[in-house]
């Protein structure tokens, strides 16, 4: 009667090669992207793709749905290349979202190089990770959210303080964007 449903097969990766987690004293030089997940009040489920300069640890897109296809995500990084210049590489996981052709097919007529980590090893994502532990804390465990709107709206004015005025110790005790400034300014320095 043909009622055999396709099995669905699990996707095989390719081998993804440990790399170190060097980072570049430059401004969009590498970034690093990541998924978190949480939930409305009312219990509707949404996620939010965390964008981070790995150079300046400066946090540049918390965007915020119920659903962040591959096609958002390259929507995203759009909306930041219209403020700043591109980086040389993206450092992602295996997500489906981010293995997709959609982003490969971006990343390769921008010329961006995409490093994925090993799967099940966040730490060599770590910059990202570590910025995702400090929103979980700070943003999303702290708050009771009633719509997708208000996560949005709080989100950036969280974001805005966590650029502006958190000092990092890493930086020197710098916010983000003021070692970024103090990092585009010795470059300036450096060129004359």
């Amino acid at each position: 009667m043909g009622l055999n449903l396709k099995r669905r097969v699990k996707r095989v990766l390719p081998k993804r090669i440990a790399q170190p987690l060097q980072v570049e004293a430059k401004a969009n030089y590498q970034w690093a992207l990541d998924f978190m997940h949480d939930g409305l009040y009312c219990g509707k489920r949404f996620r939010t793709l965390n964008v981070v300069d790995e150079g300046t640890r400066e946090c540049l897109a918390i965007e915020v749905d119920s659903s962040l296809p591959a096609e958002r995500v390259v929507r995203v990084l759009e909306q930041i290349k219209a403020e700043r210049s591109l980086p040389v590489q993206l450092r992602v996981d295996n997500g489906p979202e981010l293995i997709s052709a959609r982003l490969t097919d971006w990343c390769e007529q921008h010329h961006i190089q995409l490093v994925y980590i090993q799967p099940g090893k966040p730490q060599q994502n770590g910059f990202v990770e570590r910025f995702n532990g400090s929103f979980r804390r700070e943003f999303l465990d702290a708050y009771l959210f009633e719509s997708l709107e208000q996560v949005r709206e709080m989100a950036w004015f969280w974001r805005l303080d966590y650029n502006e005025e958190r000092t990092h110790e890493s930086l020197g005790n710098l916010p983000p964007a003021a070692y970024r400034a103090k990092l585009e300014n010795s470059t300036l320095e450096l060129s004359h």
